[in-house]
């Protein structure tokens, strides 16, 4: 059976182990829009976007979304598939094309991390000439991250670098110096950083 146009989906907050007192919402789905949702959480992982179509139920962004499940062939899957594209570690870094860094320390999962878009990068202090932003770039023109994966998530290539005593202490001593006093409150705990990482935004499917 080939995989419908449109799915009836419903969905609420996802409150974990509570019973969810949220509204329920009613929304139909293109099928692309269902496995594009599907595809941020398994990535391409067609044996598991094959079990929750067929399960009929996936959280995603805080949200847990259901819908009466069905069977996707091999063929169906691979051609709904077809249009993401892959990790490509061919793909050199682009200062330009980065829209956003995450800061996260040692540990698996780290203890801490904070996420900073270019615009909040951008923002200068009075006065001042470069922003926070120009420092991270710097670092990666200088450092040259290394290439992690594609996320779907995201819709994103990531690269990431590990930071040293000095990069943490030049990064420190900048964000002081260059960056707004919203920046400087999210980078408090920047000392404790050991990673960062940088995302560039790639389409994920053809328009």
């Amino acid at each position: 059976m080939a995989l419908p146009e449109n799915v009836a989906v419903r969905y609420t907050e996802d409150e974990a182990e509570y019973l969810s007192l949220r509204p329920v919402v009613r929304q139909t789905f293109r099928i692309a829009e269902l496995v594009d949702m599907i595809v941020s959480v398994t990535a391409l992982d067609r044996e598991r976007v094959a079990q929750i179509l067929r399960s009929g139920a996936v959280v995603y962004h805080g949200y847990r979304y259901w819908w009466t499940g069905f069977e996707a062939s091999a063929s169906d899957l691979d051609a709904a598939l077809s249009g993401y594209p892959a990790a490509d570690p061919s793909r050199a870094f682009d200062v330009a094309a980065c829209s956003a860094v995450i800061f996260a320390s040692s540990g698996s999962p780290p203890r801490y991390s904070v996420e900073i878009s270019r615009e909040s990068g951008t923002r200068r202090r009075l006065l001042r000439l470069r922003s926070f932003w120009d420092s991270l770039m710097e670092l990666a023109k200088a450092a040259g991250p290394a290439y992690v994966e594609y996320s779907y998530a995201r819709r994103a290539d990531v690269y990431a670098l590990e930071l040293g005593r000095e990069d943490v202490a030049r990064l420190a001593a900048d964000v002081d110096r260059r960056g707004s006093r919203v920046l400087r409150a999210q980078l408090r705990m920047l000392p404790e950083m050991a990673w960062v990482e940088f995302v560039l935004p790639r389409r994920s499917v053809p328009a």
